[in-house]
C-alpha cells in the first residue's frame, strides 16, 4: 500500500474512495510513568514515552491501512497524524487519509 501525504501521486491518475483512518488509545505504563518522573528531574528524552507513541502510531497506521484495503484501494494520499489527550492517563493517535484506486 502506497502512502504519501501530498494529495497526487506523479504519474497516475486515481479515483477518489474516500476517508479512511485508524485509531488507537494508548494509555501509560506504570513503569513508564515513574522513568518519565525522574528524566523529568534531569532532562533529557523520555524514550519509554517515544517507543509507546512510535507504537501507537504504528497500529494506527496499519489500522488505517487495513480499512483502505477493504475499499479496494491502492494507495493512501493526504496522510496526517494527530493526536490527543482523552484523559491523564491516555492519549489517542489518530492516522488519516484519503483512500485512492488507480485507474
Amino acid at each position: 500500500m502506497l502512502l504519501t501525504t501530498t494529495s497526487t501521486i506523479h504519474g497516475k491518475e486515481f479515483q477518489e474512495l474516500g476517508l479512511v483512518r485508524g485509531e488507537i488509545v494508548q494509555s501509560k505504563h506504570i513503569g513508564r510513568d515513574f522513568m518519565a518522573g525522574l528524566k523529568s528531574i534531569v532532562g533529557g528524552e523520555i524514550t519509554g514515552y517515544t517507543e509507546m507513541v512510535m507504537e501507537a502510531r504504528q497500529l494506527a497506521t496499519q489500522r488505517m491501512i487495513e480499512q483502505a484495503q477493504q475499499m479496494g484501494a491502492d494507495a493512501i494520499i493526504c496522510v496526517r497524524y494527530t493526536t490527543s489527550s482523552v484523559m491523564q492517563e491516555a492519549s489517542e493517535i489518530l492516522a488519516y487519509g484519503t483512500a485512492v484506486k488507480f485507474l
